[in-house]
């Protein structure tokens, strides 16, 4: 039986869902309040100061559109809420509330416990790789240059 030899964007996109529902359920189980998989790469991609919705839904690749509603949906749950941009009173910035802060802090942990699981089952070298591989620059894509 020939070996399926899948494309690394798919496998890219396991490992990253591997993450997402491992999170998401220890997240669930704390008792933090509900997120989508969308939501939660808001979160991950926000700066602390905070970050205006074209910004965010610029680095999500989304519609700000759609960015505009995980942030509301975000900020329904208590975890962002929207300030005044200093720098351009037409601009709001989307910045994570206290909750939204340590809701933050505990994901990062429950992360690092995720990849330290993953080492244990690959190996330590393997993951550190991995790591290397993702963390090397790529440069542009190929036609976008």
């Amino acid at each position: 039986m020939p070996s399926i030899h899948r494309p690394l964007p798919h496998l890219l996109s396991d490992a990253r869902r591997w993450f997402e529902e491992g999170l998401l359920a220890t997240l669930e189980a704390s008792g933090t309040a509900p997120v989508s998989a969308p939501q939660l790469q808001l979160f991950a991609v926000l700066d602390d100061p905070g970050t205006t919705v074209s910004e965010l839904a610029r680095r999500m690749g989304v519609t700000r559109q759609t960015a505009h509603q995980a942030v509301h949906g975000l900020i329904a749950a208590g975890l962002l809420e929207q300030v005044p941009d200093p720098a351009s009173a037409r601009q709001r910035l989307i910045r994570r509330t206290p909750e939204g802060r340590r809701v933050h802090r505990e994901a990062v942990l429950v992360l690092e416990r995720l990849e330290a699981q993953l080492a244990a089952r690959i190996g330590r070298e393997a993951v550190d790789a991995l790591r290397a591989a993702l963390e090397a620059p790529w440069g542009e894509p190929p036609g976008t240059a």
